[in-house]
């Protein structure tokens, strides 16, 4: 089965509610961004990644924008689920942006990244990277991928909503960058059952299809 939630950031106790107990081998809990525990590559978290690694179910994330992107790009990039992804270590994957993977059945169309409202703060302590938002490369491959289906999957999971989704939770008092036009586009050309996306970290589902999540645990089947 497949199972979504939200932003983590590098929080065990996450890890340790009771519906996470019940999921069972080749079981799948999707984290929409902001996964947040590979950040300073201290013994410790090392040892935490290798114990989330450990668990019997598959755990995987896409990036969102409290990530350390020089890490995550030290991790080799591995065939998974009949796309591409980053092994963390043993069930830990990072799931790539334009990605179209088939899990349990379904086909997941994968991208994360945004825009941190801090970035400013963080820059003066090198703790924010400009590969927090897409590159044209990654959207092509996510446009290129999306064709080779037929603009047609199951799911789409990101950190950032489609500009449009993001308007109904904020107004007009938000900033549309090149992610959230990306995303708007792919809202309209491509034919889907649910979006579920992280960053705006309430639980909420907004229309029939939009879902933003945040440290609620939900079933896709």
């Amino acid at each position: 089965m497949i199972y979504v939630t939200g932003d983590m950031h590098g929080n065990p106790i996450r890890f340790k509610v009771k519906q996470l107990k019940k999921l069972k081998k080749d079981d799948n809990l999707i984290i929409c961004g902001d996964f947040g525990f590979i950040w300073e590559e201290t013994s410790y978290e090392k040892r935490l990644l290798k114990k989330i690694g450990k668990l019997k179910f598959n755990t995987l994330f896409v990036d969102g924008t409290h990530e350390n992107f020089d890490l995550l790009n030290k991790y080799e990039t591995v065939d998974f689920k009949e796309g591409r992804a980053k092994n963390i270590s043993g069930n830990l994957y990072q799931l790539l942006r334009g990605e179209i993977y088939k899990i349990d059945g379904k086909t997941i169309f994968t991208f994360g990244g945004g825009e941190s409202p801090d970035k400013e703060i963080r820059a003066q302590s090198n703790k924010w990277w400009e590969t927090e938002l897409p590159c044209i490369a990654e959207m092509k491959k996510g446009v290129n991928n999306l064709c080779k289906y037929n603009r047609q999957v199951d799911y789409i999971i990101s950190h950032e909503p489609p500009g449009k989704i993001k308007s109904l939770i904020y107004g007009n008092d938000f900033n549309v960058n090149i992610l959230n036009r990306f995303l708007d586009d792919v809202a309209k050309e491509v034919s889907f059952k649910a979006w579920y996306f992280g960053s705006t970290h309430i639980n909420k589902k907004l229309t029939q299809k939009y879902n933003a999540i945040f440290d609620e645990i939900i079933s896709l089947d």
